[in-house]
């Protein structure tokens, strides 16, 4: 079938569509009920059916003769080369030992781990061991601050924490073990044992009995097999970032998560099996967990596992080297990764020393996807660059063309695209009521949401009711704000707190970047709402230059006012452009411009657990203080 179909057919009856979708993974027993209600007010997909998402993405493969296969290629210019392929067959091997070590230390079905590893193999290793063994686990990124990570070890109260000797962020190596210590000190639940990686660039002190050895503690144990799981039973738990408090674990089943993952993979990404795959991102966030390891390797594709930036190592042709050599077909990567690439390689020369004939598409998500990198990435390679949109709550993708029906949606600029079937997309007013098309309001989904949307908070699912389903009554509340256009593509103009009141009138944030990057000296910008006493707020951007760019901040200054005047109005007040040699990012390269308008309004903040470099905050401040600009 094609688009419409199948989106019509998921929204008239999603328990007939996702129960046929169901019948394409392979269950140990097939689920009779397709569809619950919790007393929640949430559903949950499959619960009675059973199954093992391991199986799925490595025994199911080597049985049907894909075990000689690669499974991962790692990468890691970030650790001098390192460099392995590694195929379905030995990616099992792995696997079934250390969930056999897991076991061996007493980790079972429903026992919960903590994963706190660099991008190397033996974090997709740990992953796939504990959906061996049933026991979900939990992947804080690595880097996190000690307390942060004492609080996600007190939520999840793990019976064993996995972690490496060290990490690696440009070319700096930061010590793992040492951090882990210091958040079990910290933490009120005290896990069993630490197990280490220990990697050649730094070794770890060991604390016997409690620390353990990676390899080590393998020696000698008996290989674990597949242990069956409910539909309904947790995979795992992953914290939002930047949580403060009590974090917000947002709980993924087998079931569902393997159903939403097979059907989006397939039609979504349009993957087959053998096809090459890569998700430019970490396991600590949603989008390694969705598209780095249970994904390509439930599809029997061979997914990139990659541990280093795309301007380094040795320079900004990172990524043109990587499609080359392991002929990549397809790649996920956020537009701010891009843009860096642009920055160092503005003309983008370094591509054309690489053959990139294998890439078919690319996929980009996490930020706004502005129409200066757009153009510039689909001229470049000369392939379908495609906007969609998802969150860590929903798993996978709501928004997005289907690359692989026979009709795919085209590109609209400025769109993610349309609704993915399953998800039934309105856009509504502060009331809970639909507005016209081209009308902007909140971005709610109607309820049921498809499977392998998360369905609860761990350990809290009156928290779910209150943070998704209680705004407007039927919804789930996606916190974005945007429209839909007459062909019921989805446009999101941002979160609904980045939308700022300038004498009464909401202006998105959002559409005025759109216009500055555009200007041909803006490598990346972020506009903030600036506290005013006449007008409430005015925006002010901060602006990234591309490199080799010399042009005057007064005269940058004066073409982004007549730009943003032209296309979106006078009435946006933009006025100021302040030139800052780095923006202040979380580590998977959201801008973070919360923080900045605190700056700005000369508020306290709390230092964000999710910041790639503390030290970027110093120097905006001092640059926004010497022009004047702090409140």
């Amino acid at each position: 079938m094609g688009y419409n179909e199948d989106y019509k057919a998921s929204i008239e009856n999603p328990e007939a569509f996702w129960a046929e979708q169901a019948d394409n993974i392979a269950w140990y027993k097939k689920p009779e009920n397709i569809l619950e209600k919790t007393e929640h007010g949430s559903y949950k997909w499959y619960a009675d059916g059973e199954l093992n998402t391991c199986y799925l993405a490595l025994d199911y493969h080597v049985e049907n003769g894909r075990g000689d296969q690669v499974a991962l290629y790692y990468d890691s210019p970030a650790a001098d080369g390192i460099k392995e392929a590694i195929t379905y067959n030995d990616l099992l091997a792995r696997v079934s030992r250390f969930a056999g070590a897991l076991k061996a230390q007493g980790v079972g079905k429903g026992d919960r781990v903590v994963i706190y590893m660099p991008m190397i193999p033996e974090a997709a290793v740990a992953m796939l061991a504990c959906a061996r063994l049933g026991a979900p686990h939990s992947v804080v990124f690595g880097g996190f601050a000690p307390n942060e990570l004492a609080i996600r070890i007190d939520d999840a109260t793990p019976k064993v924490i996995i972690t490496a000797s060290c990490g690696i962020e440009f070319d700096k190596k930061i010590a793992y073990k040492p951090l882990v210590d210091k958040a079990i000190e910290l933490s009120t639940n005290k896990p069993d044992h630490t197990i280490v990686v220990q990697r050649p660039m730094i070794k770890a002190e060991m604390t016997a009995p409690r620390d353990l050895d990676w390899n080590a503690c393998q020696e000698g144990v008996e290989p674990a097999g597949c242990t069956p799981v409910k539909g309904e039973d947790p995979l795992y738990v992953l914290y939002t970032s930047g949580t403060t408090g009590q974090p917000k674990g947002i709980q993924r089943d087998n079931g569902g998560n393997a159903v939403a993952l097979n059907y989006a993979l397939k039609n979504i990404y349009g993957m087959q099996p053998g096809d090459v795959w890569w998700a430019a991102s970490d396991v600590g966030w949603v989008v390694g967990h969705s598209l780095i390891v249970y994904g390509p390797l439930m599809g029997g594709c061979s997914a990139i596992f990659f541990e280093g930036k795309p301007i380094r190592n040795p320079d900004a042709g990172t990524f043109w080297r990587i499609i080359e050599e392991y002929g990549v077909n397809s790649m996920f990567c956020a537009p701010t990764a891009y843009r860096a690439v642009r920055k160092e390689d503005p003309t983008g020369g370094l591509s054309k020393k690489y053959d990139l004939s294998s890439l078919r598409c690319v996929f980009v998500a996490g930020e706004k996807l502005d129409s200066s990198t757009y153009t510039w990435l689909s001229e470049l390679l000369e392939v379908p660059v495609l906007d969609h949109w998802w969150q860590t709550e929903t798993g996978w993708p709501m928004t997005a063309p289907l690359m692989g029906l026979p009709d795919p949606s085209d590109v609209r600029l400025g769109s993610t695209n349309k609704p993915v079937p399953g998800y039934d997309i309105r856009v509504v007013d502060g009331e809970g009521n639909e507005v016209e098309a081209n009308e902007t309001g909140n971005i709610v989904v109607k309820l049921p949401m498809p499977p392998g949307v998360a369905w609860t908070i761990w350990k809290s699912p009156e928290r779910f009711t209150s943070s998704y389903l209680s705004t407007f009554e039927g919804y789930y509340h996606t916190g974005d704000g945007g429209f839909k256009d007459d062909d019921g593509y989805v446009f999101i103009t941002g979160r609904t707190d980045d939308v700022i009141n300038v004498s009464g009138h909401r202006l998105s944030t959002g559409e005025m970047e759109e216009v500055v990057s555009a200007h041909p000296a803006v490598a990346e910008c972020a506009v903030i709402g600036v506290p005013d006493s006449l007008k409430g707020e005015l925006p002010l951007g901060l602006i990234l230059l591309k490199a080799g760019e010399d042009i005057a901040e007064e005269q940058l200054e004066k073409e982004l006012v007549q730009m943003v005047r032209d296309q979106v109005g006078a009435l946006a007040c933009f006025r100021k452009a302040v030139v800052v040699q780095r923006l202040p990012k979380t580590r998977s390269g959201k801008i973070l411009r919360a923080i900045l308008r605190k700056i700005v309004a000369n508020e306290e903040y709390k230092m964000p657990s999710t910041i790639d470099d503390e030290s970027i905050l110093g120097e905006i401040t001092d640059q926004l203080d010497q022009r004047g600009m702090i409140k």
